[in-house]
């Protein structure tokens, strides 16, 4: 008996020593990790970027769902009576703005046509007043003349040298002429006053051309209004369009947070989405083990959910910082007092196989190291 005791200790010896060497060697070839994740580049929260009453909520936790489908929708009737009442505001403005531009269009028009008129007018007045003025002025000298010689004949008369006929006509000449005269300045006056009148007419047409200007001016601040409601209408088709959640691809619901008829605000999450095909592993690897570890390399995976299945893979990268580089709250060093830690970096494998895998489940990884020392 005391021959088995021995005989079944040494074997135990044996054993142990084999499966520690075992165990030390498998550790010395592969990096080992237990803190390895099935993580998604596919796993996202889906929000409304407008605020409103849900009017809809198409799936429910675990519906499968096609890129493009719709999920949910907020009640719009807000925003299209927005739309609507300033799809009218811009209708009004731009019926205003082609009003004030047709008539801008015909005053230009009779302006010129009344400026052609009076410019030509105004030509013609100034010749005939200028032609009026020096008829005037001739008849006026031949008019002197008359008078001299018709007191000249009455003189003559009065002495019976001429014949009172001869007078008679003298004097007649001198009054036609005298007539002439004052027909021809009353034509120089009402030829002034028609110039006088034909220059206010111009100057008018040209006060009109200053209101032409206004209303230039008027028509482009319709136009800048009628530009910043198109702003504001595409700004609101682009709410009206965010009132429905569609799927950004294929995957499963994860999560449903809110429940139908609920008033949310904008960004509020409404579905998580996860393609499960679209999957891989994530290690914290510590610092000491990354020895050897390469971009790569063979990965055996074991999920803590299916004992009885390994899964293959291969590094696929390895963050070049720690995972503490970016922690909200900084190690405070700055008294000097400092203590190691073992640091830890995160490792990402492509997984060959997915089959039975979902997103957050555990991980036991085992790297097989490549025989060139170093980290990659």
């Amino acid at each position: 008996m005391r021959k088995i005791g021995v005989a079944v200790i040494i074997i135990l010896v044996i054993v142990f020593a084999y499966e520690g060497y075992n165990y030390l060697d498998y550790r010395s070839k592969n990096a080992v990790s237990d803190a390895g994740f099935v993580k998604s580049d596919s796993l996202g929260v889906l929000n409304f970027k407008v605020g409103g009453k849900i009017d809809k909520l198409l799936k429910q936790e675990g519906d499968a769902v096609k890129k493009g489908e719709l999920l949910a929708s907020i009640d719009d009737r807000d925003f299209i009576v927005t739309r609507d009442k300033v799809a009218n505001d811009i209708k009004s403005l731009s019926n205003t703005a082609s009003a004030l531009v047709f008539k801008k269009q015909r005053i230009q028009k009779e302006i010129k046509i009344s400026k052609n008129i009076a410019k030509n007018s105004i030509e013609s007045f100034k010749q005939n007043i200028s032609s009026l003025k020096l008829a005037i002025k001739a008849n006026l000298i031949k008019l002197s003349l008359l008078y001299k010689n018709t007191k000249r004949y009455k003189n003559l008369l009065n002495k019976k040298l001429i014949s009172k006929n001869k007078f008679e006509q003298m004097q007649t000449s001198k009054n036609s002429l005298k007539n002439s005269v004052q027909a021809q300045k009353k034509k120089l006056i009402s030829a002034q006053t028609n110039l006088k009148n034909i220059q206010e007419q111009l100057n008018i047409a040209i006060n009109k051309e200053l209101a032409v200007k206004e209303l230039s001016k008027t028509i482009e601040s319709l136009k800048y209004k009628q530009a910043a409601l198109k702003d504001v209408l595409k700004e609101v088709n682009n709410k009206i369009s965010y009132c429905n959640l569609y799927s950004p691809y294929d995957g499963i619901i994860a999560k449903r947070f809110v429940n139908n008829k609920r008033v949310i605000a904008k960004g509020y999450p409404v579905y998580a989405i996860v393609n499960p095909k679209d999957i891989y592993a994530e290690v914290l690897l510590s610092e000491k083990k990354l020895q050897g570890v390469r971009k790569g390399d063979s990965v055996k995976i074991q999920a803590d959910a299916l004992p009885n299945k390994t899964f293959k893979g291969v590094v696929e990268s390895i963050l070049p910082t720690s995972a503490s580089t970016f922690s909200l709250v900084p190690r405070d060093i700055a008294s000097g007092e400092f203590t190691k830690l073992d640091q830890r970096f995160i490792v990402r494998i492509r997984l060959k196989e997915k089959e039975g895998l979902k997103v957050g489940m555990s991980l036991n990884v085992a790297i097989k190291r490549d025989k060139n020392s170093g980290i990659l």
